[in-house]
């Protein structure tokens, strides 16, 4: 099995809250490594390329092509906790600086820090 860490931005197989679809997505896991290594589930934050409606708990990826996007992309607030399995592969990094504000905006929505 490959090995992903926080920050990896990945292509998942990405169930809807309504459970009708499965498409596959960019997502950055944002479960720190020790979560990661001792489940079997990766806790991560889904992309998207729809960039103009920027919700509490998103935040606008700076470095999209750094992280391996091919588009201007959101990582949003809309968390998902996924078996590892449904990772497809990696696309690559999260900057440093734009996975601290990833962990800024969530906290913010979920009234922590």
């Amino acid at each position: 099995m490959t090995k992903y860490s926080r920050g990896d931005v990945v292509l998942v197989s990405f169930v809807f809250a309504d459970e009708t679809r499965v498409k596959q997505r960019p997502a950055v896991i944002i479960s720190s490594d020790t979560y990661y290594q001792q489940r079997q589930e990766a806790i991560i934050s889904a992309i998207t390329s729809r960039i103009d409606r920027i919700l509490v708990g998103d935040h606008v990826i700076n470095d999209w092509r750094e992280a391996g996007l091919l588009f201007p992309s959101v990582a949003t607030g809309i968390i998902r906790t996924i078996k590892q399995s449904l990772v497809v592969r990696k696309l690559g990094k999260m900057p440093e600086d734009d996975l601290k504000e990833i962990d800024k905006q969530l906290s913010i929505a979920f009234g922590i820090g």
